[in-house]
């Protein structure tokens, strides 16, 4: 098949989805491309391209394409539609919001090419209650004539969407993402900087506020400071670095900025990821097959990576719970490896990229013959 692979940013788990997802189907002999946003670059973007490039055979291509919606849309969308027709695409399937937005308009008035979406949590990612989460929800219900299959990260995210848009009358199944072989491979400890870590983008619905105040609870048990490494960007830097200095943690925080995650994981044993919003997140995922102690909240499809030890989970938004939990690990280091262990064998089991992929492939194949 031919298929083109649509988002607008590249970067984070929905990005780290499409390259695992694209170079898959390509190993598969599928003729694959990735459209994203134009204006959008960094270096782990670069070099994921670099390397990944080669093995597409419909390319990488780049448009103009905005977070917020305008006039510019139609032009992006036209486009697009141009693209996947000289592509010959069978497929067009589209990652989040925007993506999902111009993969349905190449879809209208074609009987031959398939549009498929994945959210990535999508227009439910805008409050119910605000005119934009309003509009947006109503233009997604207004898609879905237009889509011939949506592809749900987590049973979570099919709950919300169905709950909140409605219930899809095309093939809609959950289909977990899923890690290479690589991430499963359990990381040392001669690299250990830190107590903690976070990776992930710097600003407020990734609960950093919280994690932040947690540290000033948790004490080590020679007497020292515990020490946190933040790692990732965002609008909420400044607010961090402010937060970091007025509770007098300039000693125990370091701020690294955009960073490989795995190699981030291996500077410390364990991983703090305190969002109060998720759908199913690569970055815990990617720690706990690392075989690092991940500290998390109750949030979106996480309970389903945790599996067996989804009691472990706290609360979002609680720094209390937080800091019981960080001393916790610090404290216990016998049972937080039983529980390392517990949760690396459940992700190993169920998150693969050979599943997420050929689940994905069948689901194309069989939209495309019908």
């Amino acid at each position: 098949m031919k298929i083109l692979q649509v988002l607008r940013a590249p970067t984070g788990g929905l990005w780290r989805h499409v390259v695992d997802l694209s170079g898959a189907l390509a190993s598969r002999g599928h003729e694959v491309g990735i459209v994203f946003d134009a204006s959008f670059s960094d270096a782990q973007t670069v070099s994921g391209v670099e390397r990944l490039e080669p093995r597409l055979k419909l390319g990488i291509q780049r448009l103009p394409i905005s977070r917020q919606p305008g006039l510019g849309d139609i032009r992006a969308g036209w486009a697009l539609r141009q693209m996947a027709a000289a592509a010959g695409a069978d497929v067009v399937h589209g990652h989040g919001a925007k993506g999902g937005l111009f993969a349905r308009l190449t879809r209208a008035g074609s009987r031959r090419r398939v549009a498929v979406y994945t959210p990535h949590g999508g227009v439910l990612n805008y409050h119910p209650d605000r005119f934009s989460g309003r509009l947006y929800r109503w233009v997604e219900k207004g898609l879905l004539p237009f889509t011939d299959g949506v592809v749900f990260e987590s049973a979570f995210a099919q709950k919300a969407y169905c709950e909140q848009i409605g219930t899809p009358a095309c093939a809609s199944p959950v289909i977990h993402n899923g890690l290479q072989p690589a991430d499963l491979e359990r990381l040392g400890t001669d690299g250990i900087s830190h107590d903690f870590v976070f990776v992930g983008e710097i600003r407020a619905v990734k609960g950093i506020p919280y994690l932040i105040e947690a540290l000033t609870k948790v004490k080590r048990a020679d007497g020292g400071k515990p020490r946190l490494l933040l790692v990732g960007g965002g609008p909420d830097e400044e607010a961090c670095r402010r937060q970091i200095g007025a509770l007098g943690l300039t000693g125990q925080v370091d701020m690294a900025g955009v960073q490989p995650a795995r190699a981030m994981f291996a500077k410390a044993g364990c991983v703090v990821i305190p969002s109060l919003a998720e759908s199913l997140p690569y970055v815990v995922l990617e720690a706990a097959g690392a075989g690092r102690q991940v500290i998390t909240t109750r949030v979106g499809g996480i309970a389903e990576i945790f599996g067996p030890t989804a009691d472990r989970l706290v609360p979002p938004g609680d720094a209390a719970a937080l800091a019981v939990a960080m001393q916790a690990y610090l404290d216990d280091p016998a049972a937080a490896q039983a529980e390392i262990d517990t949760r690396h064998a459940f992700v190993s089991e169920t998150f693969s990229i050979d599943h997420m992929a050929d689940a994905i492939a069948a689901l194309y194949e069989t939209l495309v013959s019908r």
